[in-house]
């Protein structure tokens, strides 16, 4: 990636896979999710409260093809894993994928 894009633009790609997921963590967060961990890099943890419920969440949002989310065990618990990985993500992506996350976890 260094060779290919050069210092300047991995350091862009990864700002941008940053604040794409700091922006999935605060609209998330402002519908009512808890974000177990702290979004410094491209990874957000949601936890909508119950295991199954979690679980049940990811399997909709998966199954409509808005974005793709995981499930992960944390801690103990069964929470939602999101990983924004594309530098072609936009904030409109972002803003459709946290609509249906919060649409199915109801």
């Amino acid at each position: 990636m260094l060779r290919h894009l050069g210092r300047g633009a991995v350091a862009e790609l990864v700002d941008h896979l940053c604040a794409m997921a700091r922006r999935l963590a605060d609209g998330l967060a402002a519908g009512g999710a808890r974000i177990a961990n702290e979004v410094v890099l491209n990874q957000v943890l949601v936890d909508f409260g119950d295991d199954a419920h979690n679980d049940a969440i990811a399997q909709v949002v998966q199954q409509e093809g808005t974005c793709w989310l995981a499930t992960t065990d944390w801690q103990g618990r069964r929470l939602l894993r999101l990983s924004v990985s594309s530098r072609t993500t936009t904030d409109d992506d972002v803003d459709r994928s946290i609509e249906s996350i919060l649409r199915h976890a109801g």
